[in-house]
């Protein structure tokens, strides 16, 4: 019976550690197009907000009786009808999704600073303040190049994202696999 369950256990250990590497690829393949990346990722986003919207408005049909009718119904044809525009203009939603993500980090930042000053008297409150002073610097970079970085910039955060999520998995998996087995180690 163990042996059965240690046997299931590498199985998931190699399966993970499998996924790690293909995502570590794909991240590097990613970063390597980032246009392409950052279409894919728009037209995602778009794919969303419709599925989104055509949820939102099965919702509220069935609960059209419950009250809020007609704000359901303009909230699901808003979702609706960004998604559409995203998949018809998607430079155009490249450009305001990019502006959008400046403006999150700007306004992250400020918080963050923020929040920092007011932790002062607590000790490692740097590390906020360093976190705010860096994600103000990214939110205005990105501000400051826009509208030339628009086309390579969420692409290539995509990338980056799916690569720490790849060494991450890949460093799990090495981890767990060399707890299965100590004797490797000392060997």
């Amino acid at each position: 019976m163990t042996a059965d369950v240690s046997r299931d256990i590498k199985k998931d250990v190699n399966g993970s550690l499998i996924t790690g590497v293909l995502l570590s690829i794909l991240g590097v393949i990613a970063i390597a197009a980032p246009n392409f990346t950052t279409i894919f990722a728009e037209t995602w986003i778009a794919a969303i907000l419709i599925f989104a919207g055509f949820t939102k408005l099965v919702y509220a049909t069935q609960t059209r009786d419950r009250g809020g009718f007609i704000w359901k119904l303009l909230l699901s044809g808003l979702y609706i009808a960004t998604g559409i525009m995203l998949f018809v203009y998607p430079y155009t939603g490249v450009l305001t999704l990019t502006l959008l993500l400046g403006t999150f980090l700007l306004t992250e930042g400020t918080f963050e600073l923020i929040l920092a000053f007011q932790l002062r008297p607590q000790a490692n409150w740097t590390w906020i303040l360093s976190d705010g002073i860096i994600t103000l610097v990214l939110g205005a970079m990105i501000w400051f190049q826009w509208p030339f970085n628009a086309p390579w910039l969420l692409g290539t955060l995509v990338g980056i994202s799916i690569i720490f999520t790849g060494v991450s998995r890949v460093m799990f998996s090495l981890n767990a696999r060399s707890t299965l087995n100590p004797s490797d180690e000392t060997a």
